[in-house]
């Protein structure tokens, strides 16, 4: 991605409904399934890091991302974490890990089968993967171009992507609560060529973020008993075949 939207991630990450919600859930699912604390985990694409601290929880965490920027950034952030590694290279590693985070990353990729199975390849045996893509292709919009995305993924061709790899646990769409404004408001903005990723990823005024938080929040409490028939997102928790 490019460096404005890392500048604009780290400004407004923090106490954003979005990024704070997915936090929520990505954790409310590890630990439905994952007992362990002391785990080595890889957070692949991690950003800015915005879910790291809270895998940190889970054990021991290595930071990776391409871009130089957010290499620099999190460096300075995690500088006085014991428990957070940053590296700006995995070519040639023998280090193995016990779980892998992809949390949209795999969009932004030429080749997503090929990276997968480089991940895949860096797991211990019956190590996790952990992954979540944008969904669906009508709402492909300027803001996934502007994210360099270069798809947007449904449960079955994400099934037919990851399978290979790794046995499910859980795969399901999420932000199912929220899909029809969200939905309706991205089919608007491309009808009338509006960009719109600066209001989208800048938080809401207080009471607006708060509500749109906390129905989040509530969702992924039933997002451990069920699984969604669609959402604005996939999520996939899987064990390495």
């Amino acid at each position: 991605m490019k460096i404005d939207v890392y500048k604009r991630q780290e400004e407004e990450h923090k106490n954003h409904w979005f990024f704070e919600g997915k936090k929520n859930i990505i954790f409310s699912i590890l630990k439905k399934h994952i007992f362990k604390n002391d785990l080595k985990i890889l957070d692949f694409g991690c950003g800015v890091g915005i879910n790291t601290k809270m895998l940190s929880s889970f054990g021991h965490v290595t930071c990776f991302d391409q871009s130089p920027e957010a290499i620099k950034y999190l460096k300075k952030k995690f500088n006085n974490n014991k428990k957070i590694l940053i590296k700006d290279s995995l070519e040639n590693s023998n280090e193995l890990f016990d779980l892998i985070i992809a949390s949209e990353v795999l969009e932004h990729l030429e080749n997503d089968k090929e990276e997968i199975k480089k991940l895949c390849s860096l797991l211990k045996p019956n190590g996790f993967f952990l992954a979540t893509v944008p969904a669906y292709k009508f709402l492909f919009s300027m803001k996934d171009i502007k994210l360099q995305h270069k798809r947007r993924y449904n449960i079955l061709n994400f099934r037919n992507l990851i399978f290979p790899f790794f046995y499910k646990i859980k795969l399901s769409y999420y932000n199912f609560f929220l899909f029809p404004p969200i939905a309706l408001g991205i089919i608007f903005c491309k009808l009338f060529k509006i960009d719109f990723i600066d209001r989208v990823e800048r938080k809401p005024y207080n009471l607006l973020n708060y509500l749109f938080y906390q129905i989040f929040k509530f969702e992924s409490f039933f997002l451990n008993k069920i699984n969604y028939p669609f959402g604005i997102s996939i999520i996939f928790l899987g064990k390495k075949k």
